[in-house]
């Protein structure tokens, strides 16, 4: 795991991060497995700025910004294209700020006489023991928002800092202090088309350094992506084409490659193992993630990915993934209920006939979803939803047929026992009481959280790719100035029917980037197929992981009766809470995994201690 940390106010503390290198220039920080090309700092006298992974800034460029740091301008040091994190200092007064989509956290805790932050939750808590906190683990697994209980992370004694924030720490303490707009100011598409062009370009050239570049060859993002490689130089595009999906990705991604040279193209065919679930019988086969990880479900079908890759590249390289393109470049339904709230009835029912043409449903029942959440605020939602955890279980119904939420309870709530599922009211009730500069559009808030929750699930495939292939896994959606040129974009533009991907597609129209039939695609590839075949295949494995030797079960946190049921449907091939499944299985394989791998996170110094 690649992770890095620092000190402040114990001057003569001995312990620093196992192998860790320091950060040049920056006093008290330190990388652990980052390569030292991806490791920069500037400073001039007391004033020291630090760059962590792919920053696109050349030494020049972070200089300039120094002023900045002095000044306390925290938003122009995280404008650079790339993903990374900043650690800047004037004086006594220390900032350290991840990305937006959460691939470089940040923590802290208070450790003896001094304070510790670092971008690996498990690492602080290993300073001195600290145990999960088991009702920020049950906000993950009923809500799936990282922002929800604000700075509480998975970990007791942790704290977390939001997204769009800052850790300021100086002589009084810490604090978070936001430096993102809860809202970005709006910007219609065909204005914004140019700057979303530039930046994806941008952030796919920032990570071209002469390595080998593989990409995967699929959707509309991740073929977006790998054109925009290959007008700098040879790309092996790879598909995973497993007849099962029954989807028409392979064909487009054959004419694409027929249609550029310079993209290699390799179909993966699926095989038995290429399902979820697949292989969880060894977890040690599986990073040991700072978190739960999505990916752990699907490694398998990542690992046929990168088998191919590896088998067609004399050395590691970086792969281009579109993950993350789904979350910025459309949007879900749920922007209906913004409409209604803002008044903009008649334009709430064109959206509705549309994405009710598409469901085959009546525009009147696509509203009526949407209605209660225009009716209520984001604090008023966990209020709400506070409320619902204190009554009974319910039935389970696919989360489509529910109405629109904030923050929707997913079915893993209602597999929990009841003194947990009121621990978590209480903390939602708390986390409304004290929240302060939210969204007032229920999409915008929705963006972000799903935004974050990529980030973190990113992050796990980024490890085993790094881990097992030595591969730089590059998510170029996932950045910081690709993020904002999106999300400038109202929801009801980007997720307008009629059109698929609309900003997209107007940003490289014409450009001569993308064959225009790709462009003119309006299908997406799914993974169901996969998801229930590795349901039924690997029942066995599933039932004893969530059986009663479950972490979950023993917490509270999944009762085993009603998964057992739940999992008993999928086997059948009937409907299923797949997505709450998913979470239950990766949070149960996170709990085993970090409570039995003997992992030192921390050494002593010798020199620091003899002095």
């Amino acid at each position: 795991m690649r992770w890095s940390a620092g000190r402040y106010g114990t001057t003569g503390e001995a312990r620093r991060p196992r192998g860790g290198h320091p950060v040049p220039g920056v006093e008290a920080a330190w990388t652990a497995g980052w390569p030292a090309g991806r490791v920069r700092s500037v400073g001039q006298g007391p004033v020291s700025l630090g760059v962590i992974g792919d920053c696109g800034a050349d030494d020049d460029q972070l200089a300039a910004r120094l002023p900045a740091v002095r000044a306390g301008r925290w938003r122009e040091l995280t404008r650079w294209p790339g993903s990374y994190l900043v650690i800047a200092r004037s004086g006594a007064r220390l900032a350290v700020l991840g990305d937006l989509a959460g691939q470089h956290p940040v923590y802290w805790r208070t450790h003896g006489s001094g304070l510790w932050w670092a971008t690996s939750a498990l690492a602080l808590a290993a300073l001195d023991g600290a145990p999960v906190d088991p009702t920020a683990l049950a906000a993950h697994l009923a809500l799936a928002q990282p922002d929800v209980l604000g700075r509480r992370s998975l970990m007791r004694c942790v704290s977390r800092v939001p997204g769009g924030h800052v850790l300021l720490v100086d002589p009084s303490g810490a604090r978070t202090v936001g430096y993102e707009p809860a809202e970005y100011e709006g910007v219609d598409l065909p204005v914004a088309a140019a700057t979303v062009r530039a930046a994806l370009g941008e952030a796919v050239a920032t990570r071209l350094d002469g390595r080998l570049v593989s990409a995967d060859l699929a959707g509309l993002d991740s073929t977006t992506l790998a054109c925009l490689a290959a007008r700098r130089g040879p790309v092996t595009a790879v598909t995973f084409a497993d007849e099962r999906l029954c989807d028409d990705d392979l064909p487009y991604a054959a004419r694409t490659a027929a249609a550029d040279p310079r993209l290699t193209h390799h179909a993966v065919a699926g095989t038995v193992n290429t399902v979820y679930y697949d292989g969880l019988d060894d977890l040690s086969r599986l990073p040991v993630t700072d978190a739960p990880n999505a990916y752990a479900v699907t490694a398998s079908i990542k690992r046929a990915v990168l088998d191919t890759v590896a088998a067609h590249h004399p050395a590691p390289g970086l792969h281009l993934t579109g993950s993350g393109g789904d979350a910025v470049l459309s949007a879900p339904s749920s922007y209906l209920a913004d409409l209604l709230r803002e008044g903009q009835h008649r334009r709430a029912w064109s959206h509705a006939l549309g994405h009710a043409r598409l469901r085959r449903t009546s525009a009147f029942s696509v509203l009526k979803r949407a209605r209660p959440a225009s009716r209520t605020t984001l604090g008023g939602a966990w209020r709400q939803t506070a409320a619902e955890l204190r009554g009974p279980v319910r039935e389970w119904m696919p989360q489509a047929s529910r109405p629109v939420a904030w923050t929707p309870l997913l079915a893993t709530a209602d597999w929990m026992s009841p003194d947990v599922r009121h621990q978590l009211a209480a903390a939602l009730d708390t986390a409304a009481g004290r929240l302060d500069d939210a969204p007032a559009r229920l999409a915008v808030w929705s963006d972000r959280q799903d935004l974050a929750r990529l980030g973190a699930d990113t992050t796990g495939w980024r490890q085993l790719a790094g881990e097992e292939y030595g591969v730089d896994l590059v998510a170029p959606y996932l950045d910081n100035e690709v993020i904002r040129a999106c999300l400038a974009v109202p929801a009801g533009q980007r997720g307008a029917p009629g059109r698929y991907k609309p900003l997209l597609a107007t940003a490289f129209g014409g450009a001569g980037v993308l064959p225009d039939f790709v462009l003119a695609r309006t299908t997406k590839g799914g993974f169901n197929a996969l998801a229930y075949a590795g349901l039924r295949n690997n029942a066995p494995v599933l039932l004893d992981l969530l059986g009663p030797s479950s972490r979950l079960a023993a917490a509270g946190l999944a009762d085993g009766p009603p998964t057992a049921r739940m999992l008993a449907r999928a086997a059948a091939g009937q409907p299923t809470a797949q997505g709450a499944l998913h979470l239950a299985v990766a949070a149960e394989v996170w709990l085993r995994q970090s409570g039995t791998t003997a992992r030192t996170w921390w050494e002593v110094n010798s020199r620091v201690a003899a002095g």
